[in-house]
C-alpha cells in the first residue's frame, strides 16, 4: 500500500528522528518529496510511504503518538495536453520530474505518478493549461 501524506511537526518535535523510526521500527519505505523544516518553527514534510497496510497503520499511530499531525494529499494536477505548445516553462519549475522535455521529440512528457501537486506548474504555464483536481 502507498500513501502520500503531509506531516506537520510542532516546534518541540523537530528533534525526533521520525523518518528513521518509520523506516527502522515499522519497515516503511519513506520517500521525502518536499520538506520545510526550520528550527524554532513548525516543520512540514511531504512524504510518500509504502508498506503493507498493517505497517502503515502502526506507523501512523506512532506519528500521532508524538503529536505530529498528518493529512493525506488529495489533490492532483491535470494537464490539457491537446492545447500544449511544448514550451517547457512548466518543466523548468518541476522539481519532482513529473514534467520533463523529451530530448528527441522536444515535446512535454507528463508523468502524473511522480507529481506531488506543488502547483508550481500552474503559475509557470503561459497558456494556463494546468488545473487542480481535489478528490
Amino acid at each position: 500500500m502507498k500513501k502520500r501524506l503531509v506531516l506537520s511537526f510542532p516546534v518541540q518535535q523537530l528533534d525526533e528522528p521520525v523518518t528513521y523510526r518509520l523506516i527502522k521500527d515499522y519497515d516503511i519505505l519513506v520517500n521525502i518529496l518536499n520538506a520545510d523544516i526550520t528550527p524554532g518553527r513548525e516543520g512540514k514534510l511531504l512524504v510518500e510511504m509504502k508498506a503493507p497496510r498493517e505497517n502503515l497503520e502502526k506507523g501512523i499511530k506512532y506519528i500521532e503518538s508524538i503529536n505530529v499531525h498528518w493529512s493525506p494529499v488529495k489533490k492532483t494536477i491535470l494537464l490539457n495536453q491537446e492545447e500544449c505548445v511544448h514550451c517547457g516553462a512548466c518543466s523548468a519549475v518541476c522539481f519532482a520530474d513529473a514534467l520533463t522535455m523529451d530530448k528527441h521529440s522536444r515535446e512535454l512528457v507528463f508523468k502524473p505518478e511522480k507529481c506531488i501537486a506543488c502547483e508550481l506548474c500552474i503559475t509557470a504555464c503561459p497558456l494556463q493549461l494546468f488545473d487542480l483536481d481535489f478528490s
